[in-house]
C-alpha cells in the first residue's frame, strides 16, 4: 500500500484528528518523509491541518478534510427504509412482498422521476 493511504488510513481511525508528530511514530518513518507525505495530502485535499500544541510542543492536528454525511433520501420511501437495504434473502424481487410494499409507498412524483431517468 503506498504510504499515502497508510496515512489516510491512520488518520482516519482518530475521529477528532491526529497531531503530526504523532501521525509519524505510528507510521514508523522519520518526521522529514511525514512532511512530505502530509504536504502531498494537503495538495490533494484529502486532508486538513490546523496548528496545536502536544505536551508542549508545538505541531498540527490532522483531520480528513470534509467528510461528506451520508445520504439515505433514496432509501426512503415515507418513512418506510428499503427493504433491501441489508437484505441476505435470497428472494426474487418481483415476489418480494417487502419490497413491493415500500415500491407502493413510493411518491408518485418520485416514481416519475426515476422512470425517467431509467428512460434517458
Amino acid at each position: 500500500m503506498v504510504i499515502e493511504e497508510t496515512a489516510i488510513e491512520v488518520i482516519g481511525k482518530h475521529e477528532e484528528g491526529v497531531f503530526q508528530n504523532q501521525l509519524w511514530k505510528e507510521l514508523d518513518i522519520d518526521s522529514r518523509k511525514c512532511s512530505r507525505v502530509i504536504a502531498k495530502l494537503l495538495k490533494d485535499g484529502r486532508i486538513t491541518r490546523e496548528s496545536a500544541v502536544d505536551n508542549g510542543a508545538r505541531t498540527f492536528l490532522l483531520k480528513i478534510a470534509h467528510r461528506e454525511e451520508p445520504c439515505f433520501e433514496l432509501l426512503l420511501s415515507g418513512e418506510m427504509f428499503s427493504p433491501c437495504a441489508g437484505c441476505r434473502d435470497a428472494c426474487q424481487p418481483e415476489y418480494c412482498e417487502r419490497l413491493t410494499s415500500w415500491v407502493m409507498n413510493l411518491p408518485q412524483d418520485n416514481v416519475e422521476d426515476q422512470e425517467a431517468s431509467v428512460t434517458e
